[in-house]
């Protein structure tokens, strides 16, 4: 979960636009709750646009979005939003909460691609902490080369081959003194980075949009 804070705000043709003080990981499709801004900004919402430009309205004829070219405001994110127009404006007090929580595997998950059998209660625990980060890292991983994934649902059996194998990797990670040296005279570990097959199956290697 993130926080910022709002720089501005303006709501037209039924649409709000809101600033933040500093750039966002907001996406696309993504939901935002937003609270300190007045009625009717504050509430939870659908981002429909990331304008780089101050919004003027809606087309009457094609309801595409308009902007004013002329005008650049920096981390924006529209959404829809009823009530009486306001024009943009100055506005400090918002506070915007950004949640992304991915669920495309559980620690059934990877303790089944491991072939670990029942594992323990210890286990079972850590297990659901890798499976939460492994699902926290690949969806972003995938949002920052462009995909628009469901937090829900996996958008393939290869990303969620991937994200269990990742979920793995960190899972076998536990106890290991690679971080750290010790031991005089002995070599440290290495430190790899993400696997080739990994990125291969989440699509990662190279952007999928220029």
């Amino acid at each position: 979960m993130a926080t910022y804070k709002s720089s501005s705000k303006q709501l037209l043709d039924n649409y709000a636009v809101v600033a933040t003080l500093e750039a966002t990981e907001i996406a696309l499709g993504e939901s935002v709750a937003v609270s300190g801004l007045g009625a009717p900004f504050n509430g939870t919402f659908t981002v429909l646009a990331l304008p780089q430009y101050l919004f003027v309205g809606v087309d009457a004829t094609t309801g595409a979005f308009i902007y004013n070219e002329n005008v650049p405001v920096a981390n924006q994110f529209l959404y829809a939003c009823t009530g009486a127009n306001v024009e943009f404006v100055v506005d400090f007090a918002g506070t915007i909460t950004y949640t992304q929580t991915c669920t495309w595997i559980t620690a059934g998950d990877i303790e089944d691609w491991i072939g670990i059998g029942t594992a323990t209660a210890a286990d079972t625990t850590f297990l659901t902490i890798c499976a939460e980060a492994a699902n926290a890292f690949c969806y972003r991983r995938r949002q920052e080369v462009g995909y628009f994934d469901s937090l829900t649902t996996v958008p393939s059996q290869d990303v969620k081959l991937a994200t269990q194998m990742y979920g793995g990797a960190l899972y076998r990670q536990r106890g290991s003194i690679t971080d750290f040296a010790s031991f005089d005279g002995m070599s440290t570990g290495s430190t790899n980075g993400l696997s080739p097959i990994v990125k291969q199956l989440l699509g990662v290697d190279r952007p999928q949009v220029a």
